[in-house]
């Protein structure tokens, strides 16, 4: 019998950016497919601007927390996300980042580059950062481009929940398809 897949994946960044927000999307995707989740989340400053880090772990785990070393993936919502949590990653981890271009970094995981505050301010919804990255991360992880092939879930999936969670709020559930559509169709910095 073949094992069911696990999938650990660290999405970090700043109050205020929908981190949380798009860690509960990830995981409505998984339970729809019939997958255990675990999720937490740690909330540096209890403000708007302050450190938000979420551990999802998808599959048969007894903890919701992630060991360092231990991540196959990283969401970064902001670039020096990176480097405050990128020791979860394991070798040969994959990281999709916000930010204009590669940095210097000691991370060592597969990287790639959007700069999502350029993408919002182009579909004008500067609030959308959250929902563009989890587009790119959906179809670079997806591809191959950044790191191992698949995820669990596409794009699609995240569309359909999306669709559901926001029905009767039209213009919400608009420019979030578009901001994820935007997230999924660019491509990475540098």
């Amino acid at each position: 019998m073949k094992a069911a897949p696990t999938y650990q994946i660290v999405i970090s960044g700043v109050g205020g950016q929908g981190v949380l927000f798009i860690t509960r999307l990830l995981a409505e995707a998984a339970i729809q497919k019939g997958l255990p989740v675990f999720t937490s989340e740690t909330h540096g400053m209890a403000q708007r601007g302050g450190t938000v880090i979420s551990h999802l772990k998808i599959g048969d785990f007894a903890s919701p927390l992630i060991s360092p070393g231990n991540a196959d993936g990283m969401i970064a919502l902001k670039a020096e996300s990176l480097d405050q949590h990128g020791g979860y990653l394991k070798p040969g981890g994959w990281a999709v980042i916000n930010g204009p271009a590669p940095m210097v970094t000691e991370a060592t995981a597969a990287r790639c580059y959007l700069d999502a505050d350029r993408v919002a301010r182009e579909i004008d919804d500067p609030r959308s950062v959250n929902l563009i990255m989890l587009g790119f991360a959906l179809s670079k992880a997806r591809l191959g481009t950044c790191g191992r092939d698949g995820l669990y879930c596409s794009a699609h999936d995240v569309e359909a929940i999306l669709e559901n969670r926001l029905k009767g709020k039209n213009h919400r559930r608009q420019s979030s398809l578009r901001a994820l559509k935007a997230g999924a169709e660019s491509t990475p910095a540098g």
